[in-house]
C-alpha cells in the first residue's frame, strides 16, 4: 500500500501545553482589569439563563434520562429542575442545556461559544468541593483563554474541515478550568491538559440536530474528568497540543503558536465576549437585524412584502441555508426562517424558532418569498437587506454590525430582560429576578450553593 505523503509538522514548536498549564496553575486570582471580571461575570449569568431556560426541552429531558440510567450519586444540580447527578453528568446536561436554544455567548474571533464547555463543569464540580465564588469566576476566566487562544491558533482552518469548534477546544478550557478549582499544579494541570487533548467533540454535519448541543456539554464533562484523573496520577503527553502529531497539527495546517503566547496574563479573551439577542446560529443575526429594522421604521405587515433579497457572505449560505425547516431546530439554521419572522414578529427568540411557528402558513409564505444571494464583498459580519413592497416600493438596509456585537453590545438592562425572558417561565419571575442578580455577583459569594438554589426548582 502506498501512502499520501504526510504534510510536513512543525518540529519546532513551542511548548504551548506547559506554557497553559502554568498560566492556570499560577495566575494570580482575579489578576485582570474590572473590565474583565464584569465581563466574565456577564459571561456566567448568560450562560446560566441559557442554561435554564430549555431545562424542560426534550434534548434536555432524553440526556437526562440516559444519565439517571446510570444510577448517578446526587452530587450536583441539573439548573432548572428538581434533579441531582454526579458532577460529570451535570456538567454534561447543562452543557446541553445552555446550547440547545443557540442563545449562548459568542467569540466573534472563533465563533466559539466560550461559556459553554468551560461553566457548567465548574458550576458543578464547585457546588461539589464547596469552592466560593471567587474560584468559580477565576476557573471560567482562566478556561475560557485556554479553549479561545487554542481556537485562535487554529481558525478559520480547523473549522473549515468541518468541526464545531466549540467542542473540539472547549474540553481543553473544561480541563483547565476544573484543574484550577481542584488546585493542581501546573505539572498536573498540564497532564489534564494532555488527557483532554485525547478527547476533541463535534462536527458541522451534526447543526440542526440535538447532538450539536450534546457539543458543549460532552466536551464539559470531558474536561471534568480529564481533570480528575491527572489529580489522581493519570499521565498525558506532556506535549499534547504543539507536538507533530499532537492535536493542534493533527486538527489544522494553521498553527499560529504566537495566537496561544503572546501577552499570556496580560490581554484576556473572555473581554471580547458577545451576547445573542437572537436563538440562532450567529451569521444570521445582521440579516434578522436589518428586518427588525425595516419592519419598525415601516410599520411592515406580511401581506405588504411581494419580496426579500438578501446579499450576504458565502458562509451565511453554508451554515444557514436551510430553506424549508420542518422543526425548530433546523429553522436555527435557516436564514429564510429568521428573516420571515424577523419581519412578521420584530424578534427573533426562542418563541419564534418554536416547531409551532416554523409551520405556520404565513411563516411559511414570507420564508418562500425571501432569496439570499452569496456575495463576497459582503463581511460575514454584515448583511444587506432589500424589501421589495406590493405597492411597487423598496426598503433597503445595511447592516455593518449586528446588535449584540461587540461594536452594538447588549447592555446591562437587555441582558437582564434576556436572562429573565427565559428563566421566570421555569423559575418564576421573582426567583428570576434574584437568579440574575446573585450570577452577577458569584465572584462575592462564599460558595455557590445560595445561587443553586435560586436557579432550580
Amino acid at each position: 500500500m502506498v501512502r499520501n505523503q504526510v504534510v510536513q509538522a512543525d518540529t519546532q514548536a513551542p511548548p504551548v501545553t506547559a506554557a497553559l498549564a502554568r498560566f492556570v496553575a499560577q495566575h494570580a486570582s482575579r489578576g485582570w482589569s474590572d473590565a474583565v471580571e464584569a465581563e466574565a461575570h456577564r459571561t456566567f449569568a448568560n450562560w446560566m439563563g441559557c442554561a435554564i431556560g430549555p431545562s424542560g426541552h426534550e434534548t434536555v429531558k432524553a440526556a437526562l434520562a440516559a444519565v439517571q440510567e446510570l444510577a448517578p450519586a446526587p452530587q450536583a444540580a441539573v439548573l432548572g429542575r428538581r434533579e441531582r447527578v454526579d458532577i460529570a453528568s451535570a456538567a454534561l446536561v447543562n452543557g446541553i442545556a445552555s446550547h440547545t436554544w443557540d442563545f449562548d455567548d459568542t467569540h466573534l474571533r472563533t465563533i466559539i461559544h466560550p461559556a459553554g464547555p468551560v461553566a457548567p463543569a465548574a458550576l458543578a464540580l464547585a457546588e461539589h468541593l464547596g469552592r466560593s465564588g471567587r474560584e468559580l469566576i477565576d476557573a471560567l476566566v482562566l478556561g475560557i483563554e485556554v479553549s479561545c487562544r487554542v481556537g485562535n491558533a487554529i481558525y478559520p482552518d480547523h473549522y473549515d474541515r468541518g468541526w464545531h469548534i466549540t467542542g473540539s477546544t472547549g474540553m481543553l478550557g473544561s480541563a483547565a478550568a476544573c484543574a484550577r478549582l481542584l488546585r493542581l499544579d501546573a505539572r498536573a494541570t498540564q497532564m489534564a491538559l494532555g488527557i483532554a487533548a485525547s478527547q476533541p467533540i463535534g462536527v458541522r454535519e451534526q447543526f440542526g440536530s440535538m447532538t450539536k448541543p450534546f457539543h458543549p456539554g460532552g466536551a464539559a464533562r470531558a474536561g471534568l474528568m480529564s481533570a480528575l484523573m491527572a489529580r489522581h496520577g493519570y499521565t498525558a503527553s506532556p506535549r499534547a497540543l504543539e507536538a507533530p502529531r499532537g492535536l493542534l497539527q493533527v486538527f489544522s495546517d494553521k498553527t499560529d503558536w504566537s495566537a496561544i503566547v503572546d501577552g499570556l496574563g496580560e490581554t484576556w479573551e473572555v473581554s471580547l465576549n458577545t451576547y445573542k439577542p437572537f436563538a440562532c446560529g450567529i451569521v444570521i443575526h445582521p440579516s434578522i437585524d436589518g428586518c427588525v429594522q425595516l419592519r419598525e421604521a415601516h410599520g411592515l405587515r406580511a401581506e405588504d412584502i411581494a419580496k426579500v433579497r438578501l446579499r450576504v457572505h458565502s458562509l451565511v449560505l453554508e451554515l444557514t441555508g436551510k430553506k424549508t425547516p420542518t422543526d425548530g431546530l433546523l429553522a436555527k439554521f435557516s436564514v429564510y426562517h429568521s428573516c420571515a419572522v424577523g419581519l412578521i414578529y420584530g424578534r427573533a427568540g426562542e418563541h419564534e424558532y418554536s416547531d409551532e411557528v416554523v409551520r405556520r402558513p404565513e411563516v411559511i409564505a414570507l420564508r418562500d418569498r425571501v432569496e439570499a444571494i452569496v456575495d463576497e464583498a459582503i463581511d460575514e459580519a454584515a448583511a444587506d437587506i432589500t424589501v421589495k413592497l406590493r405597492d411597487g416600493r423598496e426598503l433597503h438596509c445595511f447592516v455593518e454590525h449586528a446588535v449584540g456585537s461587540q461594536q452594538r453590545p447588549l447592555s446591562q438592562a437587555q441582558l437582564r430582560a434576556k436572562f429573565v425572558d427565559q428563566a421566570a417561565p421555569v423559575l418564576g419571575d421573582d426567583k428570576a429576578a434574584r437568579a440574575w442578580t446573585a450570577a452577577l455577583t458569584v465572584g462575592e459569594a462564599d460558595g455557590v450553593a445560595p445561587l443553586i438554589a435560586l436557579a432550580t426548582l
